[in-house]
C-alpha cells in the first residue's frame, strides 16, 4: 500500500449530511469526500418529504421541490385530513438536491471520490488513518486531522473504531414510483394499520407526474419484508379508499434508518458523526433531510473554527447544540415510535381519530417530532376531557350546568 495521502478532513459518505459538511468547510482546508455509490444521488434511499419553510431557510432552490397543500391519514377503519394552510409540506427531487449540494461544495482543495468504499480506520497521533478502496483499484491509505462519519445508518467509521455499535433496531422501507394517474397532485398520504404492522406507509406526489408509494417497518419488532407489505397493500382496497390509481412501477427505491434512542455523543476525539450515523432523522416518521443539511453545515462551521481558527471548544459546542435541539423531542418521539410498533388495527384507528382532532399546527408538530410543552398540555387536557365525557355518559350522568 502506498504512503498515506494527507487531508485536513476526511468525510465518509457523499449523501446530504456529508456534502453539507463539505459545503460549509473553510476553503483553506484540504478535504476528501468518499462515497460508495457510483454517482451522487443514485440510488435514491429516501422519499424526500420535507417542509417548505425549512427548505426556504436552507436556500434550497424552488425547482428542487414540489409543494403539498394537504396531508391525509388513513387506518383500517378511520381517515382524516388537514389542509396545510400555514405549514406547507414539500416533496424533494432527491437526486437533484444531492447534486446541487455536491456542486456547492466544489472548490480547489476538495476531492470527491465516488464508487469508493471506506474499509477501516485507526487512531493516529494528531488524527486518524483510514483505508479506502476505489472500485476496481487498489487500497489507498489516507491520513486526516479529522474524520466525519456521514456513512448512513450503519455508522461505518464508528463501527470500525469501536466507538458506537451498529443499531440493533432499524426502520426498513421500500418505495415504488408510479404514474400519478387521477390522484390529487398536491396531497400527501400517511397510512397505518394491518397493511404495515410495526410501521407506516406513504404516498407522495412529485413534480414529474409521478407518485411515490411506500411502506416501512421496524426490525426486529416485525420480521415483515417491506416488499411483501407493499404487495399486500397494493392488492387491498386501501389504494382505492385513498384515491390512488395503481399503475406500472417505473422505479424502486429502498432505504434503512436507525430506530434507536437518540445518543447525544457526536464527538469522539478526532472522529465526529452526523446525519443518519448520528440518528438525526425524526423518530416519528423518519423525516430528516432538512435536519441533516442544517446540522451538516453547522458541523462544517465548527470544524473550520477548530482547524482554522484554533478554537478547541467548537466541536463540543456543536455537540451541545444538537443535544439541546434533539434530546427531549426525540425521547418523546421514540417512546411514541415504540408504542406504535405494538399497536393493532383498533389502536391505529384511535390514533387517526386523535390526529383528526388536532389542529394543523399540532398534526405537523407530531410528524416533525416537535413536542412543545404547551402543545402537550393542550392535547392532554382535551384527551382528559374526552375520557371524562365518556365516563360521564357511561354512568348516565348529565353535565353540570351553571345556574343563573
Amino acid at each position: 500500500m502506498q504512503e498515506a495521502e494527507s487531508y485536513d478532513v476526511l468525510i465518509v459518505g457523499g449523501g446530504p449530511a456529508g456534502l453539507s459538511v463539505a459545503e460549509a468547510l473553510d476553503p483553506a482546508l484540504r478535504v476528501l469526500v468518499v462515497h460508495q455509490d457510483r454517482e451522487i444521488g443514485e440510488p435514491v434511499r429516501t422519499s424526500g418529504c420535507s417542509w417548505v419553510a425549512d427548505l426556504e431557510a436552507l436556500g434550497i432552490p424552488r425547482h428542487l421541490y414540489h409543494v403539498l397543500n394537504r396531508m391525509e391519514f388513513y387506518s383500517d377503519g378511520e381517515q382524516c385530513g388537514h389542509d396545510l394552510l400555514r405549514h406547507k409540506a414539500a416533496v424533494l427531487d432527491v437526486t437533484g438536491l444531492y447534486r446541487w449540494l455536491a456542486a456547492r461544495s466544489e472548490r480547489e482543495g476538495r476531492t470527491l471520490l465516488c464508487a469508493t468504499k471506506f474499509l477501516t480506520a485507526e487512531r493516529a497521533p494528531a488524527g486518524v488513518r483510514a483505508v479506502i478502496r476505489p472500485r476496481g483499484a487498489a487500497e489507498r491509505a489516507v491520513f486526516a486531522r479529522k474524520i466525519v462519519d456521514a456513512s448512513g445508518w450503519h455508522g461505518a467509521v464508528m463501527a470500525a473504531l469501536g466507538d458506537v455499535p451498529r443499531p440493533s433496531r432499524i426502520g426498513v422501507g421500500i418505495e415504488y414510483e408510479m404514474p400519478i394517474g387521477n390522484a390529487r397532485p398536491d396531497r400527501g398520504v400517511l397510512f397505518l394499520g394491518s397493511s404495515v404492522p410495526a410501521g407506516y406507509g406513504w404516498a407522495f406526489p412529485d413534480a414529474h407526474g409521478r407518485i411515490r408509494i411506500g411502506a416501512g417497518t421496524i426490525h426486529p419488532d416485525s420480521d415483515a419484508n417491506p416488499r411483501n407489505l407493499m404487495a399486500r397493500f397494493l392488492a387491498s382496497d386501501m389504494p382505492a379508499r385513498m384515491g390512488l390509481e395503481i399503475g406500472p412501477v417505473l422505479r424502486v427505491n429502498a432505504g434503512t434508518l436507525p430506530s434507536v434512542p437518540y445518543d447525544p455523543r457526536l464527538v469522539f476525539g478526532d472522529v465526529i458523526r452526523t446525519g443518519d450515523a448520528a440518528n438525526f432523522a425524526t423518530p416519528t416518521v423518519g423525516e430528516g433531510l432538512r435536519i441533516v443539511i442544517e446540522q451538516g453545515r453547522a458541523l462544517g462551521r465548527a470544524l473550520s473554527a477548530c482547524l482554522v481558527a484554533g478554537d478547541p471548544e467548537a466541536l463540543a459546542r456543536h455537540e451541545a447544540a444538537c443535544t439541546r435541539a434533539f434530546r427531549r423531542n426525540y425521547r418523546i418521539g421514540f417512546e411514541a415510535n415504540q408504542r406504535l410498533a405494538r399497536y393493532g388495527p383498533a389502536d391505529f384507528d384511535g390514533t387517526v381519530r386523535r390526529i383528526g382532532a388536532m389542529s394543523e399546527a399540532e398534526a405537523v408538530a407530531l410528524i416533525r417530532s416537535e413536542f412543545r410543552a404547551s402543545m402537550m398540555a393542550g392535547l392532554g387536557a382535551r384527551f382528559l376531557s374526552r375520557r371524562l365525557a365518556r365516563l360521564r355518559d357511561g354512568l348516565g350522568l348529565r353535565p353540570r350546568t351553571r345556574s343563573k
